[in-house]
C-alpha cells in the first residue's frame, strides 16, 4: 500500500490547481480517499471528530452485503440447474451465478459512478460516497435475468432523480436504489412481475420462475397454501426465486449483526419494523378473509424482500428518521404498511418498497413532531 500511497502522493501536484489535469481532481480525490483515510479535516460548519470517515462506514455496508452477495450468486446457478432437473457441483453453481450476477453489478457501477464522477467535475466538488453502497444494493434487489439495458436506466433515473437534484449524499428524501427498483417496477412492470426471478435458458424457457409471494397471492384457497411445494424453511435458508440478494434471512441476519456491532444500522428500525409486520400479519390471521390472510405472521417476515428491506433500506440514516423515538414510529409504521400491501395489492405482493418509500417521505414530518413534542413538554416542566 505504501506504493501505491507514493505514486499518488507523486501524481498529486498534475491534479491540483495549476495542473494539466485540475478539472480531474475530483476523480483523484475520490480515488484516493478510497483508498486512504483523508489527511484533512472539516473546517468550519457543524461536525464531530472520529476515527472513522464516511468512506469507510460505507466499505463496512458493502461487508454487511456480502453474506447475501455470496449467497445470491450461489442461489442464482442452484435455481438455475433445480430446474433443469440435472445434478451439480458447489462450483457449478457458482459459475452460472457469477456469469449473471456480475454483469449486473458492472453496469450498476459503471452507470452510477461515470454519472457522479461528471456531475462532481461539472460543479468541482467531491465525490459523494454514498453510491459505493448504492451501486450494489440496486443489484441484490433486481431479477437476475433482467435485461442490462433497463438495469442502466433504472441506475440513471435514481442517481439524477433520487439523488443528485436533491443535492447529493445526505440530501436524497428518498432510498436511491428502492428509488431505481420503482423506476424500473412502474416503467417496466412485466420485467419486475413476470417469470424472470430464476435464470433461464434456451433449455428451460417454459419454466415457472415466480416468487414465493407472486404464488402466494395468486392462490384461491387454504389446500393450496398448506400443499406449497416451498416450507418455511426453504424459505428462511433462501434457496427460493427473488431477488438476488433478497431471498436468504440467514445471510441478511449475518448482515444485520455486522451493522449493529459496528453501530452503523439501527436496532430500533429494525426491531420496531419487525414488530409492525407481526402486528399486521396477525390482525390478518385474526380476519382471514382470504388465503393470504391466512399466511402466518411469522412466515409474512421470512417470504419476499421483507427482512432485506427492513435492514439494509429501512435503516438508511439519510432518509429514515433521525430521533430515537421517530426512529421506532418509523420502522414500526415501515414493517405495519408493508404487510398491508402487501395482502391487499395482488398485483404486486412485494409491498415492503412502497412502505420504506412511502415513510421516507414522512420522517421529516415524524421528526418535527416528535422534536415539538419534546419542547412542549420541556416548555411544560419549566413552568410547573
Amino acid at each position: 500500500m505504501q506504493l501505491i500511497k507514493n505514486i499518488l502522493e507523486k501524481v498529486r501536484p498534475n491534479f491540483e490547481k495549476g495542473g494539466k489535469f485540475e478539472k480531474l481532481h475530483p476523480a483523484y480525490d475520490a480515488f484516493e480517499t478510497f483508498l486512504f483515510v483523508p489527511g484533512h479535516t472539516t473546517k468550519s460548519g457543524a461536525h464531530i471528530r472520529d476515527a472513522i470517515d464516511l468512506k469507510r462506514t460505507m466499505v463496512t455496508v458493502i461487508v454487511a452485503l456480502l453474506p447475501c452477495l455470496f449467497f445470491g450468486i450461489w442461489n442464482v446457478g442452484h435455481l438455475y440447474y433445480t430446474a433443469l432437473g440435472e445434478a451439480y457441483t458447489f462450483l457449478d453453481a457458482i459459475l452460472i451465478g457469477l456469469k449473471k450476477v456480475i454483469p449486473l453489478i458492472i453496469v450498476s457501477y459503471g452507470v452510477g459512478l461515470s454519472i457522479e464522477f461528471y456531475i462532481a467535475i461539472k460543479k468541482n466538488h467531491q465525490v459523494n460516497e454514498g453510491y459505493l453502497v448504492t451501486g450494489l444494493l440496486i443489484p441484490l434487489i433486481m431479477p437476475v435475468d433482467v435485461p442490462l439495458w433497463m438495469l442502466a436506466i433504472s441506475v440513471a433515473f435514481a442517481v439524477i432523480f433520487g439523488k443528485e437534484v436533491f443535492g447529493g449524499t445526505g440530501m436524497n428524501i428518498l432510498n436511491p436504489a428502492l428509488t431505481a427498483r420503482a423506476f424500473l417496477f412502474f416503467a417496466y412492470p412485466t420485467k419486475m412481475s413476470g417469470d424472470i426471478w430464476v435464470h433461464q435458458s434456451s433449455m428451460i424457457d417454459g419454466i415457472s420462475g415466480a416468487t414465493a409471494l407472486g404464488d402466494y397471492a395468486s392462490m384461491t384457497s387454504s389446500d393450496q397454501i398448506d400443499s406449497y411445494r416451498y416450507s418455511m424453511y426453504d424459505m428462511f435458508a433462501g434457496w427460493i426465486p427473488g431477488s438476488v440478494g433478497e431471498t436468504s434471512v440467514i445471510a441478511i441476519f449475518i448482515g444485520a449483526t455486522i451493522l449493529l456491532v459496528t453501530r452503523i444500522g439501527s436496532l430500533r428500525i429494525m426491531l420496531s419494523a419487525i414488530l409492525g409486520g407481526l402486528t399486521m400479519g396477525y390482525i390478518f390471521n385474526l380476519m382471514a378473509l382470504n388465503p393470504f390472510m391466512e399466511v402466518s405472521a411469522i412466515q409474512h417476515l421470512i417470504m419476499g424482500g421483507f427482512m432485506f428491506g427492513v435492514v439494509f433500506m429501512a435503516t438508511d440514516p439519510v432518509s429514515g428518521s433521525q430521533t430515537n423515538i421517530g426512529k421506532i414510529i418509523y420502522g414500526f409504521l415501515i414493517g405495519f404498511l408493508g404487510i398491508m400491501i402487501r395482502v391487499f395489492n395482488p398485483a404486486y405482493p412485494e409491498g415492503i418498497m412502497l412502505a420504506i418509500l412511502l415513510m421516507n417521505v414522512f420522517a421529516p414530518l415524524i421528526d418535527h413532531y416528535v422534536v415539538e413534542a419534546n419542547i412542549k413538554r420541556r416548555l411544560k416542566r419549566v413552568k410547573s
